[in-house]
């Protein structure tokens, strides 16, 4: 069985070890956070006297609480699962820009002069062979007069189309005035 060299999973293992190392940072820097913020409080405890407090909040409670701040700014996209959801609207994104491999225009019927007559199977106008509502449509097909009568269809409002008239048969042919001699 052959592999399949274009298809690639939808988690990328670059990003996931990403995300992960996102998360093992910012629960450290939580953790961290949390404990500096519980030495500080400790150490506070014990002291009575401002000036002998402000060491502790300068050394152990502000940074903690930067650490509790930046940890949980780096966990908040990976506990709302985003850092999946990029992944993969990254790849959707991916798989929608590919370029479509080439095909070849379809060909208009075989001659759009003016004077040819078209419609589409299911239409309901025909239309001029100049018509840009016809062109480049495999399935247009040539008509005659007789054809568009049958059909019953209208001439194409844009290009309005004019149907030469048919000439008359022996049996319409109107009848001759008889001469006086």
């Amino acid at each position: 069985m052959e592999r399949d060299t274009t298809a690639r999973p939808l988690v990328d293992e670059r990003r996931w070890r990403g995300a992960n190392f996102t998360a093992i940072v910012g629960t450290s820097a939580v953790v961290a956070g949390a404990l500096l913020l519980v030495a500080g409080w400790y150490g506070i405890s014990g002291e009575s006297v401002v000036a002998r407090q402000l060491p502790y909040l300068a050394s152990a409670t502000v940074p903690g609480a930067a650490l509790v701040v930046a940890g949980a700014v780096l966990l908040g996209p990976v506990l709302r699962g985003q850092g999946e959801e990029t992944a993969a609207v990254d790849r959707l994104v991916e798989l929608l820009t590919e370029p479509l491999p080439e095909e070849p225009a379809p060909s208009p019927p075989a001659t759009s002069d003016e004077s040819r007559l078209l419609a589409v199977p299911a239409g309901t106008h025909y239309h001029r062979g100049s018509c840009a509502l016809v062109m480049g449509k495999p399935d247009a097909v040539a008509l005659d007069g007789d054809a568009i009568d049958e059909r019953g269809l209208q001439p194409c409002p844009a290009c309005r189309p004019e149907v030469s008239a048919p000439t008359p048969t022996a049996r319409e042919a109107p009848a001759a005035p008889a001469r006086e001699t």
